[in-house]
């Protein structure tokens, strides 16, 4: 890694435009999900992944920002796999959470990964932290359990999906950590999503036909009543492709606790911008739920480093 990528001013900049990319395309989601009329989020994630197929694809290719990688081993593939099955995963129950649940909760559940980052670290690499470090964790899950208690809007389908979307967030970091750190299987983000889209599409392909059926006659009519249907379904997918590069970059040049931890100061942000422009009603409860799981975020993070 040169040290112009390592630079502070280099992280900062992919950090902000991570920031941009994830909570427009989170903002635009909700609107598409919940104000739109457009109730397909396992064919929206679908658009996500094929935009982010294509956008690779020719980034590589034919912009050659980055020299093409190639798979080596059928063991390195199956990794590869198993990072888009769940990365679908996560995407499809976020989505989905959407529809049941405003962004603020959203936001305040999705704030435990951490949590679950640190359980499938243990898990997957054996590799322990101080107990005041786990200690720090409990705030985490109850600030959300006092958030839950609080929300005016909560329904239980929307937070089953949004707690089994975060549980698989964490696992797909944790994995990609790991792959992305070996010598012997690296391969650099913009590659790593060359290889993970289309495995995503032809996954949720068959999921889509089942599930929603009648997502086209639909898509087309709203494309019919709305003008700017197909522009926001483009610019939410190309923003997609932004977010999920970022998320890798930022991976790749810290770490899947610094994603997380950095996730829930871009949560905060995301939360006051859905409060102002979907109104949605907060309560006392819920904001102070979701003000105690950011500050255990926050020591966690700090023990972490302290007792490294």
């Amino acid at each position: 890694m040169s040290s112009s990528s390592s630079s502070p001013l280099f992280i900062s900049s992919l950090i902000i435009l991570w920031y941009t990319s994830n909570i427009g395309v989170l903002l635009l989601n909700k609107f598409l999900l919940s104000n739109y009329g457009f109730k397909f989020p396992i064919f929206l994630t679908m658009c996500h992944m094929s935009a982010c197929a294509i956008l690779s694809y020719v980034s590589i290719v034919f912009l050659k920002l980055v020299p093409l990688q190639y798979l080596k081993s059928r063991s390195q593939f199956l990794k590869v796999a198993t990072l888009s099955i769940v990365f679908c995963a996560s995407v499809v129950g976020g989505n989905i959470s959407l529809r049941y649940l405003p962004v603020s909760f959203n936001q305040a559940v999705g704030a435990t990964t951490p949590f679950f980052t640190a359980l499938f670290a243990y898990i997957m690499t054996f590799k322990g932290e101080a107990w005041v470090t786990y200690g720090a964790l409990v705030p985490v899950v109850t600030g959300v359990v006092i958030a839950s208690g609080g929300e005016p809007g909560f329904h239980w389908f929307g937070f089953i999906m949004c707690i089994s979307a975060t549980a698989a967030r964490a696992f797909k970091s944790v994995l990609q950590d790991i792959l992305l750190s070996s010598e012997g299987e690296k391969l650099n983000s913009m590659n790593l999503m060359l290889y993970m889209s289309p495995i995503a599409v032809i996954a949720l392909l068959p999921v889509t036909i089942f599930m929603e059926p009648d997502v086209m006659s639909v898509t087309l009519t709203l494309g019919r009543q709305h003008k700017y249907m197909w522009l926001l379904l483009l610019v939410n997918s190309v923003m997609a492709y932004s977010a999920n590069l970022l998320n890798f970059l930022v991976t790749k040049h810290t770490s899947a606790l610094t994603l997380q931890v950095l996730g829930n100061a871009k949560g905060a942000v995301a939360v006051v911008i859905s409060i102002l422009l979907f109104r949605n009603p907060v309560t006392v409860m819920g904001i102070g739920g979701y003000s105690i799981t950011v500050l255990g975020v926050v020591a966690y993070g700090e023990t972490k480093r302290r007792f490294r």
